[in-house]
């Protein structure tokens, strides 16, 4: 189940649509186009992208530092 986030205006993405292979590796990619990876298997990514949204739940100013970065980085 996707979920927003506080601010969020957009449909949530689903959590699947996150996630790709690349060289028999597992990446998901962050609603702030940030690659996270490599797993070493869908399941541990799918993992990882829950782990990730329960994070950024619990550390309300995680998201804003987040965009910070990818806006540095784009």
């Amino acid at each position: 189940m996707a979920e927003k986030r506080l601010g969020d205006t957009g449909p949530a993405p689903t959590r699947s649509d996150r996630i790709y292979e690349k060289s028999s590796y597992f990446y998901y990619r962050t609603r702030e186009g940030l690659d996270i990876g490599p797993f070493d298997t869908q399941k541990d990514a799918e993992r990882g992208v829950e782990d990730f949204i329960d994070f950024l739940h619990t550390e309300p100013h995680s998201a804003q530092t987040l965009q910070q970065y990818a806006s540095r980085v784009a």
